[in-house]
């Protein structure tokens, strides 16, 4: 980030809020004339009034910061178009069904971007009783390993936190068609569809 806030960042939102500009100053308890330098680069907001500022425009600090900011186009969530964030410092699993801004351990996440599952990430699955026993025969220590699998389908999502020195495997009830999730923490997110 080469800015801190651009001036052209404040006014698309103000105006897709359509709210004017003495409107905005009157919720931050600012004059419109310091609405107005902000939009025309001509000053930058206290770093005291960026919560409120992002508050006002119905947007998170970090979006408001990086002038990247996401629209929710569907406004009910599918379980298809889950989105996974994993923390590469602490290896937090966020789960979304859909875009958004993440952070964690002061980091903003990227969603992961699936592949398809290769030969070194084989998923085999066996039926035992009413459950599906899934395996990956994948290598389980500190320095690379399985670490979560997961089920989506439309309606659900079921998820195992792996961890090293165990075996990459776990018992799902896999019904319907979905998407079986893998994470390799050398070689990332992987997919097969069922």
């Amino acid at each position: 980030m080469n800015h801190y806030i651009t001036g052209n960042t404040i006014r698309v939102l103000r105006e897709k809020k359509q709210i004017t500009q003495k409107e905005l100053a009157q919720i931050l308890g600012v004059s419109d004339k310091t609405i107005s330098k902000w939009e025309t680069a001509k000053g930058y907001p206290d770093i005291s009034l960026l919560e409120p500022l992002a508050a006002a425009l119905d947007i998170s600090v970090a979006e408001l910061l990086s002038g990247d900011y996401v629209t929710n186009q569907n406004k009910m969530g599918n379980m298809l178009r889950s989105v996974f964030y994993i923390c590469p410092v602490c290896g937090n699993v966020i789960h979304a069904m859909g875009k958004c801004v993440v952070s964690c351990c002061g980091i903003t996440l990227l969603p992961e971007e699936a592949e398809e599952t290769d030969s070194a990430h084989t998923i085999a699955i066996e039926q035992v009783e009413d459950e599906s026993y899934v395996t990956i025969d994948h290598e389980m220590s500190k320095s690379h390993h399985i670490s979560f699998i997961a089920w989506v389908t439309s309606g659900r999502l079921e998820l195992l936190k792996l961890y090293p020195e165990q075996n990459a495997e776990g018992r799902f009830r896999l019904r319907g068609h979905g998407c079986l999730y893998i994470y390799c923490n050398k070689h990332g997110l992987m997919r097969r569809r069922i």
